[in-house]
């Protein structure tokens, strides 16, 4: 199976197990935690949904149908996998306060069901929610005794917070794309394809970094000139970090960062680039710099579309991580913050065998 992400390294060494992903669609749940309430009232009516092998967008867009508005009027917090049994909260814009008769859209659509509705103030946008739960099943793994293994370390150090394949398009496309905007001086007015390809550039980049900090051993080595974060908060769609306070580090923090940093108080982060220099310095900078240098053509889109910089941890632990096998499967249970992908635990796991979707 072509993988954009396989020139990335592992933090254990490629998984000698291979098994599949998503054979059935409860195979893959994902359960959206927004962490607030709802107002009770308002112009906004929240429909919290269920979807089984469909998209967020077109789960929308039929929505909006049975409402009898625009797509436009249709908003979410994130973008939930296709091939999965997912939940999430739609808000429709639907001023006068009424709530639609759906039981032609259920009919319509089986795959699709209306767990709860409310009322709130404010629309649904990119990034609202907090955390997604997970139940995932990994089925005909060759060997069991190694992915649990592997699910021990991860318990204890992590994986790679890389951005999963999902954000660079079908084959990588939205990263071929990027490039050619970069390398022509594409300019448009279209928001959402200008959005997708600065989104493919900045994460290409951000794993680059965190692949090559494991090739140099520095995973989680503080260096000097790192930038931690202190805080960390992983709300945010695009960079995976909100209301993280940066702290360079110097010959004279240094040795309370490690320790910070070993018990899990601050991050380690790499550069979601920007249009200004990098903030890291010394032995870090010259990690980071090297892997802007190499893609030129991203880096123009980049600056070429004013990007500020940002930061995100390098490092990703699941939430209340447990599992249990049965026979040659493996169903782990976990929660992830807003931003951060469920594939990238996987991918330390096991190399994933394609599978035939059963289903449309």
């Amino acid at each position: 199976m072509s993988d954009i992400l396989s020139p990335l390294a592992y933090l254990t060494g490629k998984p000698t197990a291979q098994g599949k992903l998503k054979v059935k669609p409860e195979h893959f749940q994902v359960s959206e935690n927004l962490g607030f309430e709802f107002a009770g009232q308002g112009e906004h009516l929240m429909v919290r949904i269920r979807k089984t092998g469909e998209n967020t967008a077109f789960v929308a867009n039929e929505l909006a149908k049975a409402c009898g508005v625009k797509s436009k009027d249709v908003s979410w917090s994130g973008l939930k996998d296709r091939h999965a049994v997912t939940e999430q909260w739609l808000s429709v814009h639907l001023p006068k306060g009424e709530t639609p008769d759906f039981s032609a859209f259920l009919a319509q659509y089986p795959q699709i069901e209306i767990l709860a509705t409310d009322r709130h103030n404010k629309k649904l946008r990119p990034g609202d929610h907090i955390s997604n739960g997970f139940v995932v099943t990994m089925s005909e793994v060759t060997d069991v005794a190694d992915v649990v293994r592997r699910l021990e370390n991860i318990a204890e150090v992590g994986v790679p917070n890389y951005f999963g394949s999902q954000r660079f398009g079908h084959k990588g496309n939205n990263l071929s794309e990027a490039r050619r905007w970069g390398r022509n001086n594409v300019r448009t007015k279209d928001q959402n394809k200008r959005s997708l390809f600065l989104s493919s550039a900045r994460s290409w980049i951000f794993n680059k970094i965190v692949s090559a900090r494991i090739e140099q051993n520095a995973f989680t080595q503080v260096m000097l000139g790192d930038v931690a974060l202190s805080d960390v908060k992983l709300s945010d769609e695009e960079t995976g970090v909100t209301n993280a306070k940066p702290i360079l580090v110097t010959a004279e923090n240094v040795v309370s960062i490690r320790e910070s940093v070993a018990n899990g108080s601050m991050q380690i982060s790499a550069a979601m680039a920007g249009d200004n220099a990098l903030p890291t310095q010394e032995e870090a900078l010259l990690l980071e710099q090297p892997c802007l240098d190499s893609e030129p053509d991203l880096m123009a889109l980049i600056r070429g579309n004013r990007m500020r910089h940002d930061r995100r941890s390098i490092a990703l632990k699941a939430q209340d991580l447990t599992w249990s096998v049965e026979g040659d499967s493996i169903t782990l249970k976990f929660a992830l913050d807003c931003g951060c992908f469920a594939t990238s635990i996987v991918r330390e796991l096991i190399e994933e065998i394609e599978v035939e979707r059963v289903y449309s």
